[in-house]
């Protein structure tokens, strides 16, 4: 089935009277030759009668030509009339020229225009076109937009192959028929004419893509279904539209030509990419209208400038009336228009003036922080801004730096300030000159022509004032050697009236002498020594001795000078030694350094000599001295040199010869470092103190007693008094665990007695028998008026745990606790010191431990370090006390 129309093929319907569809036969070969376009009889002036396909004859064309003024082409390849026409004999023709100005290659295409109500008579020798049996395919067609009719407009025949067969019957659907916009199109069911019911809008619908069906009369499809497209032609009927009412764009004054304002835009809502939508802006009008500044690219919309005269203290804004027309600018091409406001901002092109070339001013002398001047200036540029804005420099005249000129803000002028006192004495005027310009920079095309800056000369005269004496310079110097005999005198601060340029008439006073070293002359000046001046007691050492002196004229102005004193250095000290007592670990170290230090100045310093003083032969035999820089020396042993403490006087000596004798202390000792040494001569001295001796002593006396009672009692209980079997556990507490516990013990009055931790918490407590910490329990007896009332296990210990007071009958051979105490008290404790340490009296680290509690006692025995010294501690004599105490600790031990 194919889309035909009685009498040839066509590729588009009439729309109204107007325009018809184009149709171009391209042959091989023939495709610059000849395009026919069905037109209706009259033609309207600039209306569009086709469209030819320039690209296909010659691509890269840039000049287009018609061969008749009643027609003209645009680039696309539209044909527009350009006035009414009558085709007379329903035929004209005319040529389009096509060139190539670069490769000068040129082409032609004829066109032909038919009415399109005569039939066209088909040459017997000219060439059919005859359309090969197939199923029927998609055919274009198009329609143009906003037609005006008649309505229904037929558009084009569609057929199927079946149809000279079969009786067809055809139908259409797809937008524009059942849907949106619906019942635009329908098609004839016998005969498939296909036709549109009203007009189109374009920017609303460009496409209806229909679907055409052809099927018998039973039902039975006789062809696939036939897309059908429907193009709708643009017609120019949308204005182009700026983006904005109104562009605001701004561009500095005195800019360069071609300098970018801006861009205006502008849009079209008909077809793109055709003659429709190309838009060329263009200025209608400037205000102010003279001189024009300003120009737009016709194709982008940029607005640059086109001349440099764009000054802003003359005009500061401009308006432009912006056109935009389409169809390329064509006179019949739709406008619109927008508003465009250009504001010229400022720019640095004028630079600063002063109103007149020289100013004067006046001042007194001695007056500073004062306003003396204010500069006018004139600047056309932009007030209070960096281009207007004034920056005053003094060039010449301010080299001592008594003016100082500054802007002031509000008015732009400049104010000359004196922030330094002048001298009328010394200069009784001074001429400044002052250069003033902008805090921006000039435009470069000012800055070329303006070579310096503006200039102008301001004499500043200065009055005189009586005024006080002058204290000058400041810190006057004068040497003195230390220890200068008391009353010397020499020469002090001296200051001057600076009217008379003298010293005649002032006083002086001393104001600030830090030691009180000198006494000072209140006619003259001059200064005596009052104390001896000692360079070494100087704060700081080295630096100048400063003296403050106030000088006073006749009418009691006053003015303060420092003398600065430069005390001279004597070799008054000798050097002495830092050392006082040294260790020297023989034999790991052979010698050790000794140093001196002198606090008089380096020429009467080091280098020091070092030698030993008048000594034994013994001394000098085993050391000697050595010099092992200027400041220190190295004293050396012999090898047989014996273990001890040696005091070996040296003499140490300046350069200048003064000298001294110091002592020093050496102890030579068996040791790997100096610190060993001391501990182990601090633990020595310990040991054999007279404390220590004496203690020793009283246990020797109370061990001789204790035997000697011992020796008592065994006589006694031949005569039928025994010895106490219960004894060792009356008065021992038995532990066999070393966990901590409650280390109390009862006196016997009833409070507690405190044990070798320090612990206590009531009348009664516990009292512990092993040893913590590496100190020693006490162990305690009880005899006498005091009741054992009961015992408890705590910790595993076995304690005394609490007790009350009261009387009871005891045995008059029972012992105090005192006398046991002082008879075990200093053994027990010899015995724990020497067990406690090594043969090289170095601490065990095994001995005095303390441990949390293990059950019973291992049946091997002790492992520590004493534990071969347990059976001579002699108290073999605990296992035959007194039965009581051994039913005591029984209790004890079953609880």
């Amino acid at each position: 089935m194919a889309a035909t129309r009685p009498g040839r093929p066509l590729c588009g319907a009439l729309c109204g009277q107007l325009l018809l569809t184009i149709l171009v036969f391209s042959f091989s070969g023939e495709a610059c030759e000849k395009v026919t376009i069905n037109v209706p009889s009259k033609l309207e002036a600039d209306k569009m009668v086709g469209r030819v396909n320039l690209k296909e004859c010659l691509r890269s064309a840039d000049l287009i030509q018609s061969s008749d003024p009643d027609f003209r082409v645009l680039v696309d390849g539209s044909v527009f009339t350009a006035g009414a026409l009558v085709l007379s004999d329903g035929k004209r023709s005319f040529t389009i020229r096509l060139s190539d100005t670069k490769t000068q290659m040129q082409r032609e295409i004829t066109v032909l225009l038919e009415d399109q109500k005569v039939p066209k008579k088909r040459h017997t020798k000219e060439t059919v076109l005859r359309r090969a049996k197939r199923r029927w395919a998609p055919i274009p067609c198009s329609m143009q937009e906003n037609s005006l009719g008649p309505f229904p407009l037929f558009l084009q025949q569609v057929q199927s192959d079946a149809a000279q067969n079969y009786t067809i019957f055809y139908s259409i659907s797809g937008r524009g028929v059942d849907q949106e916009p619906l019942n635009l199109f329908f098609i004839e069911r016998d005969t498939g004419n296909l036709f549109c019911t009203r007009p189109v809008d374009r920017e609303e619908y460009d496409v209806f893509d229909l679907i055409a069906y052809a099927s018998t009369a039973d039902g039975y499809s006789a062809d696939l279904p036939l897309p059908l497209p429907i193009k709708v032609e643009d017609e120019n009927d949308n204005h182009p539209v700026f983006t904005e009412a109104i562009y605001n764009f701004e561009v500095p004054e005195s800019s360069r030509l071609g300098t970018t304002v801006g861009v205006v835009c502008a849009t079209d809502r008909d077809e793109p990419d055709t003659m429709h939508t190309r838009l060329k802006y263009s200025i209608l009008e400037q205000r102010p209208r003279s001189p024009g500044l300003f120009s737009v690219h016709p194709n982008t919309g940029v607005i640059t400038t086109v001349s440099h005269h764009t000054d802003r203290e003359v005009v500061d804004k401009y308006t432009l009336i912006m056109k935009v027309q389409d169809m390329d600018g064509q006179f019949f091409g739709l406008i619109s228009t927008s508003t465009c406001v250009i504001t010229i901002t400022d720019s640095n092109d004028n630079a600063p003036t002063f109103r007149q070339n020289a100013y004067e001013a006046s001042v007194e002398e001695n007056a500073y922080n004062v306003e003396i001047l204010r500069i006018p200036i004139e600047d056309k540029d932009l007030i209070n801004t960096a281009n207007w804005r004034a920056n005053f420099t003094i060039l010449k005249g301010n080299e001592n730096g008594h003016f100082k000129i500054s802007t002031d803000k509000s008015t732009n002028e400049g104010i000359l300030c004196v922030v330094k006192p002048l001298n009328y004495e010394e200069n009784r005027q001074a001429i400044l000159e002052i250069g003033v310009n902008n805090e921006a920079p000039l435009t470069r095309d000012v800055a070329t022509k303006v070579v310096t800056m503006n200039r102008a000369l301001v004499t500043v005269h200065v009055r005189d004032q009586d005024e006080g004496p002058e204290c000058n310079p400041a810190a006057q110097y004068v040497r003195i050697k230390e220890n200068s005999a008391l009353g010397s005198k020499m020469n002090g601060y001296k200051a001057y009236d600076p009217e008379t340029k003298s010293s005649n008439g002032l006083r002086y006073k001393k104001l600030h002498d830090p030691k009180e070293w000198v006494s000072i002359d209140e006619i003259s000046g001059s200064i005596t020594v009052s104390k001896t001046l000692d360079r070494e007691v100087a704060t700081p050492r080295n630096d100048l001795y400063n003296i403050t002196v106030l000088a006073i004229d006749q009418e009691g102005r006053s003015c303060t000078g420092t003398l600065a004193v430069n005390i001279e250095d004597v070799n008054d000290n000798a050097p002495a030694i830092l050392q006082d007592y040294l260790v020297i670990c023989k034999p790991k170290m052979g010698y050790t350094d000794i140093s001196a230090v002198d606090p008089d100045e380096p020429i009467h310093g080091a280098p020091f000599q070092f030698n030993l003083a008048n000594t034994s032969p013994e001394i000098n035999r085993i050391w000697t001295i050595d010099k092992v820089n200027d400041t220190a020396a190295r004293l050396s042993y012999k090898k047989n040199a014996a273990f001890q403490e040696y005091t070996i006087p040296i003499t140490v000596k300046d350069r200048a010869g003064q000298s001294a004798t110091k002592t020093l202390r050496v102890n030579l000792c068996d040791c790997t470092h100096p610190s060993h040494c001391v501990r182990t001569s601090r633990s020595a001295g310990i040991a054999l103190g007279k404390w220590a001796i004496l203690a020793i002593l009283l246990g020797i006396a109370l061990l001789f007693s204790v035997l000697l009672t011992l020796v008592c009692g065994v006589v006694s209980a031949r005569k039928g008094k025994k010895f106490p079997e219960d004894l060792a556990q009356q008065n021992l507490i038995i532990s066999n665990t070393e966990a901590p516990g409650d280390d109390r013990v009862c006196s016997a009055n009833g409070f507690t007695t405190h044990t070798a931790n320090n612990s206590s918490q009531g009348f009664c407590g516990t009292m512990g028998s092993g040893i913590r910490n590496g100190g020693q329990e006490t162990i305690e007896m009880m005899k006498g008026h005091q009741t054992l009332d009961s015992c408890r296990v705590a910790g595993h210990h076995h304690t005394l745990d609490s007790c009350r007071g009261g009387h009871m009958e005891t045995d008059n051979g029972r012992y105090t606790y005192s006398e046991w105490h002082n008879f075990t008290q200093p053994r027990l404790g010899e015995k724990l010191h020497a067990c406690n340490q090594s043969e090289d009296h170095i601490p065990l680290q095994d001995y005095v431990l303390t441990y949390r509690y293990e059950g019973r006692g291992s049946p091997a025995g002790s492992i520590g370090c004493c534990s071969d010294k347990q059976e001579e501690d002699g108290l073999d004599f605990l296992n035959n006390l007194e039965p009581k105490f051994l039913t005591l600790a029984e209790a004890c031990a079953k609880r």
